[in-house]
């Protein structure tokens, strides 16, 4: 279709984008207008935070490193009025400590604002090229860390936190969680119970807020079988052997557990031999071609999307297991894991908050993130029973590895969504 080039369409073109500027600011409050113009003038800070946080190597392992990421939080959020302190987690636990941020109050929804320390991967490689960012945790999760510090500046400098009670918690080993869980989440659980609506600052996913996440836990598979001469496999007296036993199982969880929608599971690691052995990060095994294996390990994860189906995957992967091949046996066992984060639908209302937010800043609007493209989080662990709301924080590509990285273009508009969606909720 041909459309006139005349100056007064010209015109009207031309203006639209002043006048939708112009719209979402009138939607704006003046306190919010004040925040957003601080967020602005204060942007070019965020960089420099950012450069700082990376070059900090506070991968889980690194015990002395999560306390100095820790340590260099703290004199921010005590900036902000927030009462501080770092718990030390148990040494058999074998992990760093958290860091707990308070400021108490009684205006409008008690928050609690979840991060953590920790990263997969040693930090101190931060590259910048242009707005791109790389290096461990500029993503998952330093930059969604600072998103928050950076919200929270913005609205301290309309003193909009005063009267408010938010906490802060940036666990120390989110990546890989202390056991047992229950203290290694005291923290966060306990926080919980003093609050009415938790935000976490996982990475964002484009125009999307994210009201579900599904859950994760690690399994053990053990299957045996008599050992002996190659020659006399499949014989009565040897049956079919511990390789082919696993082989069995392992082929059934592919063709049964992927025909449940939202679920994966992965064998990660697999050892068989006439002796093998498997620990979280590797493994043993000996053995010759010529010996059937008598014993193999295969250490994996299950993914679920709610507590439901975490029980009948589980219980699917037990049946299958106890099936056995002639002169075989197989043990299936789970450890502790992350719960899901259900879909509730006051986690859909937290989400229409955030849109609305979204369109008034002139953003755009946000929709749910599919939960079968998230893994694990904090926030599983106190919501349910807590409303909640993630993917606040930095978006990024290739998290938990070498390539990660992230654009600073993307911060000034989480910082500000961020900081207005707090404001709202506490008013």
């Amino acid at each position: 279709m041909h459309f006139p080039t005349s100056s007064l369409v010209l015109s009207v073109v031309l203006a639209l984008p002043v006048f939708c500027v112009q719209a979402a600011a009138a939607a704006l409050s003046k306190e919010e207008a004040q925040i957003v113009a601080f967020a602005d003038a204060q942007s070019g800070k965020f960089a420099a935070d950012l450069e700082s946080a990376v070059q900090i190597d506070s991968s889980t392992e690194n015990l002395p490193g999560v306390r100095q990421m820790a340590e260099f939080f703290l004199p921010k959020l005590t900036a902000l009025g927030f009462e501080c302190r770092y718990v030390e987690q148990p040494p058999s636990t074998h992990r760093a400590g958290h860091l707990v941020a308070v400021r108490r109050g009684t205006h409008g929804k008690r928050l609690l604002l979840i991060g953590h320390l920790d990263t997969v991967l040693p930090g101190g490689n931060w590259r910048r090229e242009g707005t791109a960012v790389h290096g461990s945790g500029v993503a998952d999760i330093k930059g969604g860390d600072l998103i928050l510090i950076h919200a929270l500046q913005a609205l301290d400098s309309i003193k909009a936190l005063e009267g408010t009670q938010l906490t802060v918690i940036f666990s120390g080993d989110e990546e890989s969680a202390g056991t047992p869980l229950e203290v290694s989440r005291k923290e966060l659980r306990d926080a919980a119970a003093r609050s009415d609506v938790a935000l976490a600052y996982e990475s964002a996913v484009g125009m999307t807020g994210t009201v579900a996440r599904r859950g994760s836990i690690a399994w053990e598979l053990e299957a045996q079988g008599p050992t002996g001469h190659s020659s006399g496999i499949f014989s009565a007296p040897v049956g079919s052997g511990a390789v082919f036993e696993t082989a069995r199982i392992l082929g059934s969880f592919y063709e049964e557990l992927r025909k449940l929608d939202g679920v994966t599971v992965n064998p990660a690691m697999i050892a068989g031999g006439r002796e093998a052995d498997l620990s979280k990060t590797g493994g043993t095994l000996s053995g010759k071609a010529n010996i059937i294996a008598q014993r193999v390990m295969v250490r994996g994860d299950l993914r679920t999307v709610s507590a439901e189906q975490l029980a009948d995957a589980q219980a699917k992967m037990q049946e299958i297991v106890s099936r056995h091949l002639p002169r075989t046996s197989a043990t299936l066992k789970f450890e502790e894991g992350y719960p899901a984060m259900s879909p509730t639908p006051e986690n859909y209302a937290l989400l229409a908050q955030l849109n609305q937010v979204s369109l008034d800043l002139g953003h755009g609007e946000i929709t749910a993130f599919d939960p079968r493209g998230r893994g694990a989080g904090d926030i599983a662990f106190v919501s349910p029973p807590l409303a909640g709301l993630d993917g606040l924080g930095l978006g990024g590509t290739g998290e938990h590895s070498i390539a990660e990285a992230a654009d600073l273009a993307d911060a000034p508009n989480l910082i500000k969504r961020s900081a207005l969606l707090i404001y709202r909720l506490t008013r």
